[in-house]
């Protein structure tokens, strides 16, 4: 399960926000990780103990050359297992029921009371004049020539 994975199994905790989810994680990691940076152990009961171990400085060996090196002293982090982790994991102990999301019912939406409103101011309405149309010009007709006989 990586991160993505976890932040959409624990969304439905709230109330299927995954921003509100991711934003949990990153406290819990943040947290962890500023107290380890500081020496502190982090230990979460029926979990495990989170801790930030010294390592001296010691000689090596290169397997592809067989030759002995000489390793630096570091800081790594460290997880040790609670007991009951460890059972759970080796099948000793069964887990219990996985915790459901709490599930609020929602509020019914309340019908609004329309708002009275005021009566409506009644407008001047100008009256359109209706243009009358002018009797169409006629044209003048077309004298016709006689013929001659």
């Amino acid at each position: 399960m990586n991160k993505a994975q976890f932040i959409a199994a624990l969304a439905p905790h709230f109330n299927g926000s995954k921003k509100e989810a991711a934003h949990a994680v990153d406290v819990v990691f943040d947290t962890i990780v500023r107290n380890m940076s500081a020496g502190n152990d982090v230990m979460i009961n029926d979990f495990g103990k989170f801790k930030k171990v010294d390592r001296k400085a010691r000689m090596g060996r290169n397997p592809f050359t067989g030759e002995t090196i000489k390793i630096k002293a570091s800081k790594k982090a460290r997880f040790l297992p609670a007991k009951a982790l460890k059972e759970v994991i080796a099948g000793d102990r069964k887990l219990g029921p996985a915790p459901k999301p709490e599930v609020k019912a929602a509020p019914k939406p309340v019908a609004k009371k329309a708002a009275k409103k005021a009566p409506a101011k009644k407008k001047a309405v100008a009256k359109k004049k209706v243009a009358k149309k002018a009797p169409a010009k006629r044209k003048p007709a077309k004298k016709v020539a006689k013929k001659k006989k």
